[in-house]
């Protein structure tokens, strides 16, 4: 099966876009990670969202696709995604009520792979979603 030039197009833009994001996010624990977004989030939270390309990829995505179910559990699981990381900057950073529990999640070691998470399983979305 031959992949038609607009799925290849989308799938090579989101994969750059994910790139990017991971670019700035990589980091060997959770907590490194947050630090990293903190650092523009403290800044303006405008400017945090902005540095989030793929979530308004999968927002004009929905759009484009008519609301496709697969687009919208990509846009579902990237609205979560974003209101998490908002969540835990604001409670680790702004609040610092953190428990212990979460505290040692934060500092445990990320494997290698990890950040790459998304590159695994938003593609196939956007696949399924241009071929229904």
């Amino acid at each position: 099966m031959i992949i038609n030039d607009l799925i290849l197009n989308y799938l090579i833009l989101y994969i750059l876009l994910e790139l990017y994001e991971i670019s700035w996010q990589k980091a060997q624990t959770l907590m490194g990670m947050l630090a990293r977004m903190y650092h523009y989030y403290s800044k303006n939270i405008l400017l945090f969202l902005i540095m989030q390309p793929t979530f308004y990829f999968s927002i004009g995505f929905a759009m484009l696709s008519d609301y496709n179910p697969y687009s919208l559990l990509f846009l579902f699981i990237k609205t979560v995604d974003v209101a998490t990381k908002i969540q835990l900057l604001e409670q680790v950073f702004i609040k610092k009520e953190i428990s212990l529990e979460m505290s040692e999640t934060l500092l445990t070691p990320l494997g290698k792979f990890a950040p790459y998470i998304g590159l695994s399983i938003y593609p196939f979305l956007i696949y399924f979603t241009l071929i229904s």
